[in-house]
C-alpha cells in the first residue's frame, strides 16, 4: 500500500502501482508534491492508489508526447478510403501542424484550440475551418481513448460561444439554374471544347444529379436503356492519380433515365466508340480532352473551322491535304474560315486524355460557359470569352489576336454555378415538380434515417410521373432555345432542334398537348 516518505522538513507521497513498484505523487506539471505533514502525504497516497484501482490513473509522462509525433503515428494507423486519407493528410500538414506540432498533448488547452480557430477564420472560409477542427477533434478523441490525455480540448461544449453573428459563418447559398440554363451551359461547353462530349455530360449531370466522379467514372456497361447504374466513381487525388472507388457513402443506385436521355448517351457511345483506358482497363462513356486544351492553350481546332465554314471536318481535312477533291465554293469558305479563326495546321491536339480532370473541366470549360469569362491565369487577367458572333450563339475565337477578331461575348447564364451546382439544380427541379421525397433521396443517393422514411417506398407511378415531368422540362427548354435561334453550331444540339421543329410542326403534335394537360397539368408558354 502507499506510504508517506520523510524527506527532512517535508514529506513525499508514494503510491503502489505494482508489486515492488511505487511512484511519487506529482502535480499537473510532473513535479513531486511536497506535503507539510505525514498525514497529508499518507492520504494523497491512498487517493492515488484508489484512482489506479478504478482505472483513472494516468502516467504523467504519457501526455508529454508532442502533437506532431502523435499525429504522424495516428495517420499511419488509419486504413480509410484514398480520398479520406488525402484530406486528413492535407488538414494535418497545412493547418494543424503549423500550430500544434511541437506542443505536448497534455499542454494543449481549450483556449489554445479556440485561438487557433479564430486565427484561421480570419483567413479561410468558416466551413473549411470547421472541417479542420473536426479532424483535430478526431485525433484528440483517439488520444483520449489511448489514455494519453484525460479530455478532448477540441470538443465543443454545448451552450457556449457567441450567439449573435453566427450567420456570418454560413456559406453562400448554392447557385442553381433551370432547364434552359442546363441546355445553354451544355451548348457553350461544347463550343469551348470543340466536340459534343461536354454537351452530353452536362445534360446528363443536370437531369440525373450524378456527382462529378460518377460522371467521369461511368462505364459503358452501366449506361443501359432507360437507366444509369451508379457502381463506381473516379476520384482524383492531389497527385493526379484517378482512383476507381465506390460512390460516396456507398450510394450505389439505379437512376431512371428518360428515353431521350438514354438515346443521347447511346448515340454518343456509338459515335465515339470508346476503348479501354490505359489506367484501369475499363471502357468509360466519356473521355478527357487533349492535354493542351486544359493547359491554357486556346488555338483553333479543325472542328472550329468546320463549324465556321458550315462543312464537315472531312471537307476541311481535304482542303488542307487534297484540295482537288473539294469544290471551289467550299474551298473558298474553308480558307476564309481558317483566316478568320487564325487556325494553324498541326496546332490541334488529336490525342485525347483518358479522363477529364476536375480543375481543367471546371476552370476552362464549365466556368467560362456559365459566366462568359475566362479565369485569371498569369500573365493574363480574367477576360471575356472572345466570340465570332455568327453562327449564333457565337463561336469562340482562338489563336493570336483572338480578342481583336472577336465581335461579341457571352452574357452570364448563372454566374457562380459550379459542376456540383447541377446536382443541386436537379434536386431543385424535382422539388419544384412535387416529387416524393423518398424518390428524390433514392435518385440522389441520400439516406433518410427518420422513422417515416422506413414506411415510404418508391412506386412505378412515382417514377413515371417524374420521367414525364423531366421530359416536359427538356421539351420546354428546347422550345425556348429554338425561339432564340433554330440552329446551333453544336452538331448534336442542331439535330435535336431540327427534330423538335419537325415534331412541333406536324399535325399530330398539335393534338398531343390536350392529352398531356390531363396527365401533367397545363403547359407553360415560353
Amino acid at each position: 500500500m502507499g506510504f508517506a516518505e520523510n524527506c527532512g522538513n517535508y514529506w513525499h507521497s508514494r503510491d503502489k502501482i505494482a508489486a515492488g513498484k511505487h511512484l511519487t505523487v506529482v502535480d499537473e506539471n510532473g513535479m513531486a508534491i511536497r506535503f507539510a505533514t505525514k498525514g497529508e502525504a499518507q492520504r494523497a497516497a491512498s487517493d492515488a492508489e484508489n484512482q489506479y484501482r478504478r482505472g483513472d490513473w494516468r502516467d504523467p509522462a504519457l501526455g508529454q508526447e508532442t502533437f506532431g509525433e502523435y499525429a504522424n503515428r495516428w495517420y499511419e494507423a488509419q486504413d480509410l478510403a484514398a480520398s479520406t486519407m488525402q484530406n486528413y493528410k492535407r488538414h494535418i500538414e497545412e493547418h494543424l501542424l503549423p500550430e500544434f506540432e511541437h506542443k505536448a498533448l497534455a499542454d494543449i488547452r481549450r483556449t489554445d484550440v479556440g485561438l487557433w480557430e479564430k486565427k484561421e477564420r480570419a483567413v479561410y472560409a468558416a466551413s473549411s475551418v470547421k472541417t479542420w477542427r473536426s479532424t483535430l477533434h478526431v485525433i484528440f478523441e483517439d488520444a483520449v481513448d489511448e489514455g494519453l490525455i484525460t479530455s478532448n480540448p477540441a470538443a465543443r461544449r454545448r451552450g457556449r460561444g457567441k450567439r449573435a453573428g453566427r450567420s456570418r459563418y454560413r456559406g453562400p447559398e448554392k447557385v442553381v439554374t433551370d432547364a434552359l440554363g442546363i441546355l445553354l451551359t451544355a451548348e457553350r461547353a461544347a463550343l469551348l471544347s470543340g466536340r459534343d462530349d461536354e454537351f452530353i455530360a452536362v445534360v446528363l449531370k443536370g437531369y440525373t444529379g450524378m456527382r462529378w466522379g460518377e460522371i467521369v467514372g461511368l462505364e459503358r456497361r452501366f449506361a443501359r436503356p432507360g437507366s444509369i447504374r451508379v457502381e463506381r466513381q473516379l476520384y482524383e487525388l492531389d497527385t493526379g492519380q484517378l482512383v476507381r472507388c465506390p460512390p460516396k457513402d456507398d450510394s450505389y443506385r439505379t437512376i431512371d433515365a428518360m428515353d431521350w436521355l438514354s438515346a443521347l448517351v447511346a448515340n454518343h457511345v456509338a459515335r465515339t466508340k470508346p476503348k479501354p483506358c490505359p489506367c484501369h482497363g475499363k471502357i468509360y462513356v466519356f473521355r478527357g480532352q487533349g492535354t493542351a486544351r486544359t493547359g491554357g492553350h486556346h488555338g483553333a481546332k479543325l472542328v472550329d473551322v468546320a463549324r465556321r465554314a458550315e462543312v464537315s471536318t472531312g471537307t476541311v481535312s481535304n482542303v488542307l491535304n487534297h484540295p482537288d477533291r473539294v469544290t471551289e465554293a467550299k474551298r473558298l469558305r474553308v480558307e476564309q474560315a481558317i483566316t478568320d479563326l487564325g487556325f494553324i495546321w498541326g496546332g490541334a491536339v488529336s490525342e485525347h486524355a483518358a479522363h477529364w480532370r476536375r480543375n481543367g473541366f471546371a476552370t476552362w470549360l464549365f466556368t467560362p460557359a456559365v459566366s462568359g469569362w475566362y479565369p485569371k491565369k498569369a500573365p493574363q487577367e480574367a477576360r471575356p470569352v472572345p466570340l465570332l458572333g455568327e453562327p449564333w450563339p457565337g463561336v469562340p475565337a482562338r489563336g493570336r489576336g483572338a480578342s481583336d477578331r472577336a465581335d461579341a461575348c457571352w452574357l452570364p447564364i448563372a454566374k457562380g454555378l459550379t459542376p456540383h451546382g447541377l446536382r443541386h439544380t436537379h434536386r431543385t427541379m424535382m422539388e419544384d415538380r412535387g416529387t416524393e421525397k423518398v424518390l428524390m433521396d433514392q435518385r440522389m443517393g441520400h439516406i433518410d434515417g427518420s422513422v417515416s422514411a422506413r414506411y415510404a417506398h418508391v412506386t412505378p407511378g412515382m417514377r413515371e410521373r417524374l420521367m414525364l415531368a423531366l421530359t416536359e422540362r427538356w421539351e420546354t427548354a428546347l422550345d425556348a432555345r429554338m425561339a432564340l435561334c433554330p440552329t446551333s453550331p453544336v452538331r448534336v444540339l442542331n439535330d435535336l432542334l431540327r427534330a423538335r421543329a419537325s415534331m412541333v410542326q406536324s399535325p399530330r403534335h398539335r393534338s398531343i398537348p390536350c392529352c398531356r394537360s390531363r396527365l401533367r397539368g397545363p403547359r407553360r408558354r415560353t
